[in-house]
């Protein structure tokens, strides 16, 4: 991300930046591997006794009573809160610039939770010792790295309380939403709510119109891109939760030829119109320059789909609730509904 002071960034620090959307691994059924396993563990945890959770790492956590002093990396707090539980600190993009809520704060009141960093390898150990910490609870991009938990400081942090990873790759949205809720009942949610019931309803409806679309209007191809300054970044889409659901629903991709990792292709702004594509999702997310910052770059300015208005956000790294995610859904069935064939 822009703020990022690293020289040479991990992939997991280049995934946080805006270059790579969606660093996950191959579309294996990791993401459900667990899910068996651990989507009844802690779920008559609410009772006085002993609380205990098994993450996606295969670990399990676990407290003596039901953990209420939790803290979560921002996006998975968001999730929580949707679902009734709320947490007491966060880490990772929570506050933009103007100190408006960050999109991956979701609904968070970010006023009511403590911010113990907001970039990529920022995280304020002292302070959250003080907080005493019942319960950390973050996402993981790669098999177990904690997602905006510096590796320097790890070993401290994780010393002071349990922890849960939950699999943001590896995975597609509805798993990763069981995951989310899984772990909310765990801590005392009611995930058989109206609302919550009402939400997963518009998900289902939605997934539905998606796949309708993607079968109505087979030809149209969509490319999945990040921006940076120097950089334009082409995702590969069964890399990354979102859209490889989305590809599982129908909808076509461009596939780049990705690099060593595997997971996106990088290129020079020259180069920017190397595929064809008639919609472009884009990266939404803070660290990534945002369409309007492109106006400047001629090439991008003559990309057909830019050109013909069919350019739309991506929602990056998305809050794993039924309300949060059927939205997304919605608008890429509208983009798809609404296209026309340009490339």
């Amino acid at each position: 991300m822009s703020t990022t002071r690293v020289s040479r960034p991990t992939r997991r620090g280049l995934l946080a930046m805006g270059g790579a959307v969606g660093l996950g691994a191959v579309l294996a059924a990791c993401g459900g591997s667990d899910a068996k396993d651990s989507a009844g563990a802690g779920a008559k945890s609410t009772e006085a006794g002993p609380w205990k959770f098994k993450d996606d790492r295969g670990r399990v956590a676990e407290a003596k009573s039901v953990p209420k002093n939790i803290v979560a990396f921002t996006g998975v707090a968001a999730a929580l809160h949707d679902y009734g539980i709320e947490v007491k600190a966060v880490f990772g993009p929570t506050r933009t610039k103007d100190g408006k809520p960050d999109v991956q704060a979701g609904d968070l009141d970010i006023a009511k939770v403590e911010i113990l960093g907001n970039v990529w390898g920022e995280f304020n150990v002292e302070k959250y010792a003080e907080l005493g910490p019942e319960l950390l609870v973050t996402a993981m991009w790669e098999k177990d790295a904690l997602w905006y938990v510096p590796d320097q400081s790890k070993d401290k942090i994780l010393k002071l309380a349990p922890s849960v990873a939950l699999w943001a790759a590896e995975t597609t949205i509805p798993k990763a939403i069981q995951r989310h809720e899984d772990l909310a009942a765990s801590l005392g949610a009611d995930v058989k709510s109206a609302k919550v019931t009402a939400a997963k309803t518009r998900f289902e409806k939605a997934a539905a119109r998606l796949r309708a679309a993607a079968k109505s209007k087979p030809e149209i191809k969509v490319m999945v891109g990040s921006a940076s300054q120097d950089l334009f970044y082409v995702s590969l889409a069964k890399m990354s939760a979102d859209t490889l659901y989305f590809q599982e629903l129908g909808v076509k991709f461009v596939e780049p030829k990705v690099n060593a990792a595997g997971f996106f292709e990088e290129l020079s702004w020259e180069n920017v119109d190397k595929y064809g594509a008639d919609i472009i999702m884009m990266d939404n997310r803070s660290s990534a320059l945002q369409p309007e910052a492109l106006t400047s770059k001629p090439t991008w300015a003559q990309l057909p789909a830019v050109e013909a208005g069919q350019v739309v956000p991506r929602t990056t790294e998305p809050i794993y609730s039924y309300d949060k995610c059927a939205p997304i859904l919605e608008d890429l069935a509208k983009a798809i509904e609404n296209a026309k064939k340009v490339a």
